[in-house]
């Protein structure tokens, strides 16, 4: 475990807010804010005598840990405001992991760079198609998989789109493992592709997703040790607040506004990774 300030610690707080609205929002955003607070608005960058090797890899295990658990409160939250449908988050995390294992083998063999300049150009594609899409009219369901009990699970399976929940689950997976960033910006747009809910609903069941991948990662780097529980509790308690504060703004906007604005978000990011990263294309 590092040796950090008050201040620090402080501030580790204010950076899982932000983690924590942002998931509550618009259910993405969590890695790509996580990461850079914790190493620059925290500090963890400017540790002296400290191997910066081991800091990146304690800050992405960190983050990862802090960012999974957010989602999961950030999903409860949603779910209590009836914005979460369970077995289309299911459905689609299960082949989910399983491409974000593929993906990150085959991301390993290409520079990281170039990897992340493509990544900002997919956001970019996605943000178009999520920005002109419409969303469909909210119908009453007859039958809810919570107290519906054996023939109601058996309805709702035969409900879901198998043949377009798996394919596109996995290849989301895929892309979140190949470009290692952008889980919820890459799951909402498959959500909404792939089962045809509204986005606020897409918002809240992307993150069982976006929970899922972030606890399979950070187990990975806590069997290596480059944790720092302290770091990820106080992520947590500031996105457990932050969480809150982002659902509620997100369930009280209007549905086609909240899908413009994940859209702008996703071009801004992208355009962000993209400019960091252009030096991977012009050293080709």
């Amino acid at each position: 475990m590092l040796e950090l300030t008050i201040l620090q610690y402080a501030l580790s707080v204010v950076s899982g807010f932000l983690v924590g609205f942002s998931l509550g929002l618009i259910g993405g955003g969590g890695s790509i804010l996580a990461i850079p607070l914790l190493l620059y608005f925290v500090g963890l960058a400017y540790l002296p005598n400290v191997n910066e090797n081991y800091i990146d890899h304690l800050v992405i295990g960190t983050t990862a840990l802090a960012v999974g658990l957010n989602a999961y409160i950030n999903a409860f939250i949603h779910w209590r405001k009836g914005n979460v449908r369970i077995l289309e988050g299911v459905m689609f995390t299960l082949p989910g992991i399983l491409g974000t294992y593929v993906g990150a083998r085959v991301g390993l063999i290409v520079h990281g760079g170039l990897l992340l300049f493509l990544f900002g150009i997919l956001m970019i594609a996605i943000a178009i198609l999520v920005y002109k899409g419409k969303d469909r009219p909210t119908t009453a369901r007859k039958v809810e998989l919570n107290g519906g009990g054996p023939q109601g699970l058996k309805a709702e399976l035969r409900r879901i789109n198998f043949a377009r929940i798996i394919p596109i689950g996995f290849s989301v997976g895929f892309a979140s493992g190949f470009f290692g960033i952008g889980g919820g910006f890459l799951i909402v747009p498959g959500l909404l592709f792939s089962t045809g809910i509204c986005m606020i609903k897409a918002v809240g069941t992307s993150l069982i997703s976006v929970g899922t991948f972030g606890v399979t990662g950070a187990l990975t780097y806590a069997l290596a040790g480059e944790i720092d529980p302290v770091i990820s509790v106080l992520y947590l308690l500031g996105g457990i607040a932050g969480g809150y504060v982002g659902a509620k703004i997100a369930s009280s906007l209007p549905r086609g506004t909240l899908r413009k604005v994940f859209a702008i978000i996703i071009i801004i990011v992208a355009i962000y990774i993209m400019y960091q990263n252009y030096h991977a294309i012009t050293s080709l």
